[in-house]
């Protein structure tokens, strides 16, 4: 059963050495994220699982140990998800090395975790069955979602402008916020890709994995700095 869950976008520039000096833009953004994160050890669950959005060469399973790269953004820096002592042979996409980056800041270093990338054209109507499927895997289980809103919230922004976007964020920020299942169950994947926010799928898979844990979500940040949604929020 699903016993709590963060969600955290997936920039890497959250990751000071990828950021340098435009690092300290998304400090509070980085505390958020790891203050979410820190709230799931008071869970004490038996199984924690990262959820991130993945090409089609990192869909899947990747067990603890897996080791992920920043050397596409320009920087000689590598992750490890979790405290495995041999690295597995797949590599962690972006999104998963960010969280495995996050993990390796809080007290999750040394303790069992493992991810899985999710594709972002997951149809809505699956996404929640491996949602469920995660959740029946242990009696207490832990999510760390990662995912970002919309690309599109200023003509400078990876997406250009599109007037849906902020709407479309403040839709997700809310149901984020308040837990609301049927919400996130019910976004669009036409809209959502359209928008490019990469987090849907995670978001639905979440969604699936929490029907009946009866959580409560706390939104604890929101924020579109470079024309992106990104979003923080805790389930307890």
């Amino acid at each position: 059963m699903l016993v709590a869950a963060a969600v955290c976008p997936c920039p890497p520039l959250l990751v000071p050495e990828v950021a340098a000096g435009a690092a300290p833009e998304l400090d509070a953004l980085r505390a958020a994220c790891l203050d979410a994160i820190g709230a799931l050890a008071a869970a004490r669950p038996d199984r924690l699982v990262v959820l991130g959005p993945a090409g089609e060469s990192c869909r899947g399973e990747h067990p603890q140990g897996a080791v992920g790269s920043f050397r596409g953004f320009g920087v000689d820096l590598e992750v490890r998800l979790g405290a495995a002592k041999t690295a597995a042979d797949r590599e962690l996409p972006p999104s998963l090395s960010v969280g495995a980056w996050l993990l390796s800041r809080t007290d999750w270093a040394d303790a069992p975790v493992e991810a899985l990338g999710v594709a972002e054209s997951l149809p809505r109507e699956r996404a929640p069955e491996t949602g469920r499927e995660i959740a029946a895997s242990a009696p207490r289980v832990a999510l760390l979602v990662m995912g970002d809103g919309s690309a599109c919230r200023t003509v400078k922004a990876p997406g250009y402008f599109d007037e849906r976007a902020e709407a479309f964020d403040a839709a997700v920020a809310h149901a984020l916020g308040t837990a609301d299942l049927a919400a996130l169950a019910a976004l669009d994947e036409e809209p959502a890709a359209a928008l490019q926010a990469s987090g849907r799928a995670c978001w639905q898979v979440l969604a699936g994995a929490a029907e009946g844990a009866g959580l409560s979500g706390r939104l604890l940040r929101e924020e579109a700095p470079y024309g992106v949604g990104y979003f923080v929020a805790a389930w307890s």
